[in-house]
Formats: structure tokens, C-alpha cells, sequence
């Protein structure tokens, strides 16, 4: 089969397209034919291993693992002999973020628990799409509780992987929408269901006076200062975006714990809440760019320069 290499850190010149052998699924694994997958932030920032100290986990001097790539969408080609919930043939998706990356591949080994039926609204490409941004952006707006009517809600960050999710899934629960965006992209935020745009290149948020019961941070810029300021009596912050240690120390030793950095753990049961909020209308993943899949090293460099409205998808043809 054919995957992209990820011998070294570095740029996505880094990256090799190579023959290797097509993996063995493990006794509670499947075999997917990944005919979709999509890029992430997390592709980019472990491809260049950084921050440095997270190459603790993807290995100090060179990546452990074989491929980047996170999110697929597939069709189960064959089972782990422990295997019961799926049969081969079945259309799902899934995240591989926790369970040794390898997305940017024709074929993958994956545990069952990192697994779900995909939309069935959906192409393999378009499901792709979904997996990390999304369970991101729903555990970013869960994490202090659900959301309801009553509530203001803030986000900063609106246009990109993680925010065109965020802004479909806050509005799903019908509170008052504020998002923070750029010029080029307040339209597509309304359109996705934000009653206020904020265009940050002439308006900080922060000095409006505005409060809110809830802010979810995207983009991981701004101090905590500003986020506490912004806050309703009682409100809380959550910051999906990467950030760096010095705003999380800050928010830490100035009180309490209003916020919060969201570090997204994909499980089965999130994905089964996307899929039903995708199949009723309620998100739509909003697609930058496709890609064929010899270009994925392309796609990646396009993410990480922030050019990205929405996700890039990869089509891995059959």
C-alpha cells in the first residue's frame, strides 16, 4: 500500500510517499480502506515536533510513528478475531490521535473504541472532515456544562477547523451567538448561524464591555485577562486553541478555575453525538479545500500557514 512517510521532523518536505506493507488488525481492531481523511493543526505541530516538549510522546529524536494524519473516513476491508460491533463493509470514521496516528495511508489498523458509522450524509472525504475539529469543538463548548437558551455565549475564532464546527454546535442550543472573525469571513459566520459578528481587524472584543456566560477560545491569543474581563459573574473560558504555558500560568495564580485549557479525547460516544447532529441538518462540515492524496504534504504546509477557511479534506481514491 501506499502512505506518507513521517521519518523526521520538519517541514512537509519532510514527508515521503513510500510502498509499505498494509497493516494486521489487532484483536479488538479493523482494517480500514481510508478513502477520506483530512488535515488537522495537530498534523502540522507534530510534523514539525513542537512545542518541543511534546516530542516526550512522539519521540525525542525522530517520530515513533510510521504516518501523520488523524482523521479518516473508510470502509472496513477486515476484523480483529475479538471484534463483534462491525462487519466488513461497514462505512465509518474515526480519529487516530490517541491510538499512533497513520491517516494519510490506503490502509489503517484501528481500535474499535476510536470508531463510529459515519454520516450518512456524508462522502468519505467530508466525513473525514469531522472526527478532531469537531469533537474539539464540542467538548470546548461542553466542558463547563451544556449550554442553554438563556445564555451568551462567545467565540473567538469562528472561520476556521475547529470554529465553523463550534459556531454550528453553540447555535444548536439556541443561546445568544456572538463570534469573533475576520472581514473576509463574517459572512460565512452568519451564515452558519452567529447572531453578532465582531471583525477583530477593527474591533477588540474585549474593550466593549460586553460579558459573557460562556467564551470559547479557538485561537489561544488572547491573555487571561481579557478573557476574565469578558466574563459574565460566574461565566467560564475554554481555550481549545494552543496557547502557551505563560496564559494558562496566568489564569492559574489570578483565579480560579474560570478557565480552562480543553484538550479533545475523540471517544465512540462524541462521534455518535456529531453523526446525529449531522444527519438531522444541524453541522455541516465546511470544506476549504480537497485534495488528491499525493498532495498531502501540500495541504499540510496550506494549514499550518493559517490559509484554512474551514477544514482540507484528502480524497484517497479506491
Amino acid at each position: 500500500m501506499k502512505a506518507w512517510l513521517w521519518e523526521r521532523y520538519g517541514g512537509a518536505d519532510s514527508l515521503r510517499l513510500a510502498e509499505v506493507p498494509q497493516p494486521v488488525p489487532g484483536p479488538n481492531e479493523a482494517l480500514i480502506r481510508v478513502l477520506g481523511a483530512s488535515v488537522n493543526a495537530a498534523d502540522w505541530h507534530s510534523m514539525r515536533g513542537k512545542p518541543l516538549f511534546s516530542r516526550f510522546t512522539l519521540g525525542l529524536l525522530r517520530p515513533k510513528h510510521q504516518s501523520l494524519g488523524v482523521d479518516i473516513a473508510g470502509r472496513v476491508e477486515s476484523l480483529g478475531p475479538q471484534v463483534t460491533e462491525l462487519q466488513p463493509g461497514a462505512e465509518v470514521f474515526g480519529n487516530l490521535l490517541e491510538h499512533g496516528y497513520g491517516g494519510f495511508a490506503e490502509y489503517v489498523a484501528v481500535p474499535i473504541e476510536a470508531l463510529h458509522r459515519k454520516p450518512a450524509s456524508l462522502s468519505f472525504p467530508e466525513a473525514a472532515a469531522v472526527p478532531m475539529s469537531g469533537v474539539t469543538a464540542l467538548q470546548g463548548l461542553n466542558h463547563h456544562g451544556t449550554i442553554d437558551s438563556s445564555q451568551k455565549v462567545l467565540i473567538n475564532g469562528g472561520s476556521g477547523g475547529v470554529g465553523t464546527f463550534a459556531v454550528q454546535i453553540a447555535k444548536s442550543y439556541g443561546p445568544m451567538l456572538t463570534v469573533v472573525t475576520s472581514t473576509a469571513n463574517a459572512d460565512l459566520v452568519r451564515s452558519l448561524g452567529a447572531d453578532n459578528v465582531i471583525d477583530y481587524t477593527t474591533t477588540d472584543f474585549a474593550l466593549r464591555g460586553e460579558r459573557y456566560d460562556l467564551i470559547l477560545d479557538t485561537v489561544g491569543n488572547r491573555s487571561a485577562a481579557d478573557l476574565r474581563g469578558s466574563l459574565a459573574e460566574g461565566g467560564k473560558v475554554a481555550i481549545t486553541g494552543f496557547t502557551d504555558m505563560a496564559h494558562l500560568l496566568s489564569a492559574s495564580i489570578r483565579g480560579g478555575k474560570t478557565i480552562t485549557q480543553v484538550s479533545a479525547h475523540v471517544t465512540s460516544d462524541d462521534l455518535g453525538q456529531l453523526v446525529r447532529l449531522v444527519d438531522a441538518g444541524n453541522v455541516r462540515p465546511v470544506i476549504d479545500r480537497t485534495v488528491p492524496f499525493v498532495e498531502v504534504p501540500d495541504a499540510i504546509a496550506y494549514v499550518e500557514a493559517g490559509h484554512a477557511r474551514g477544514k482540507v479534506i484528502v480524497d484517497v481514491p479506491e
